[in-house]
């Protein structure tokens, strides 16, 4: 993939120097990750198809994981520039590398556009096509949503609670997380199944995509909610970093649950001593968490969490086995959770 687009820039008479930058774009900021939501493309198409990928079937599935790598890496190169981060995947964030700076911006607007590239090469014929163009353009705007939500509602030079609230929080979560970390991936392994709008199955009329979301969004929001969790009570070594949540003054889930059953004495520490990059006042605010019982609080939530999402999963109609696809299948929905369920990293 990376050689087709660069490959592309020389198509378009680039100067091999805008090449070789293009080039260094790719390779720093799309690989390193987890690839999780990339490989996600692929094991839910297998899902859905019951059955083992063709070479060709594969390919298109791995180059829509690798769209969605693509997105990621557009995201986390502006939003490391707009965070003023200091490293992402223990390396210099990109737009600190000597002699890159703001040139960052549009670089990170070229990932963005090699999705389109790579979508009208290899789908453009496929009846399918629109859609694929719909998903990563309504998901990239939802993000964007979430993001400009997270950006005015937690900036780091402005501390002010009073913000703060659950549902604004889910909000984030659910847009700036859950569409393109969950719901995109399943979504675009749905559309190259021709998996339709709706269909009846065991006498039920089942709206596919709208089932789909109803357990993804939850899904990252519970995901998100354990990022949370483990920012404040994880170890450096057990999560291979060390917590900034409290410092940054970030909307995170333990602040808001925090804030809505702290006593006055214990608002009053919060007010002074949230945001701030001050390890003593770090230390205060853990204090206020562990008084308030946060991790007993946290397990509660994470299997409530885990019962009401499973039901919604073991509600979904199954197909006859050596069915090909056409249905969804509720173990694209297990593998999913059972990744996620009650991990320490």
């Amino acid at each position: 993939m990376r050689d087709e687009l660069v490959e592309h820039m020389r198509s378009e008479s680039m100067p091999q120097e805008a090449v070789e930058w293009y080039k260094r774009n790719l390779e720093y900021n799309v690989p390193g990750g987890k690839l999780n939501r990339g490989m996600s493309v692929v094991d839910s198409v297998e899902i859905l198809r019951g059955r083992s990928l063709s070479d060709d079937e594969y390919f298109k599935a791995a180059l829509l994981g690798w769209c969605i790598e693509l997105l990621q890496a557009f995201f986390l190169v502006s939003d490391d520039i707009m965070d003023a981060s200091i490293t992402r995947r223990s390396q210099p964030c990109y737009y600190r590398l000597e002699g890159v700076g703001n040139i960052a911006i549009n670089d990170s607007f070229m990932l963005e556009g090699a999705i389109y590239h790579l979508l009208q090469k290899y789908f453009r014929s496929e009846p399918y096509y629109v859609h694929l163009l719909e998903l990563f353009h309504e998901t990239t705007y939802r993000t964007e949503m979430g993001q400009l939500v997270d950006l005015i509602t937690a900036p780091e030079d402005h501390v002010d609670l009073t913000r703060f609230s659950i549902q604004k929080h889910a909000f984030i979560v659910q847009y700036k997380t859950a569409y393109y970390s969950f719901y995109l991936s399943v979504a675009l392994a749905m559309r190259v199944c021709n998996v339709p709008e709706s269909y009846t199955l065991n006498g039920r009329t089942i709206e596919p995509y709208k089932v789909a979301l109803s357990i993804l969004l939850p899904l990252g929001e519970y995901f998100q909610i354990q990022d949370d969790f483990l920012d404040y009570h994880g170890t450096p070594e057990q999560i291979g970093k060390v917590g900034t949540d409290i410092v940054d003054n970030k909307c995170s889930w333990c602040i808001n649950i925090a804030l809505s059953i702290a006593n006055p004495e214990q608002r009053k520490v919060l007010d002074e001593c949230y945001g701030r990059k001050d390890t003593e006042k770090e230390a205060k605010v853990k204090a206020v968490y562990g008084e308030l019982g946060l991790p007993a609080r946290y397990l509660a939530y994470e299997e409530e969490a885990y019962q009401r999402l499973t039901s919604l999963i073991n509600d979904i109609p199954e197909p006859e086995p050596g069915t090909d696809s056409g249905f969804l299948r509720r173990d694209v929905f297990t593998s999913f959770l059972n990744k996620i369920y009650k991990r320490q990293k």
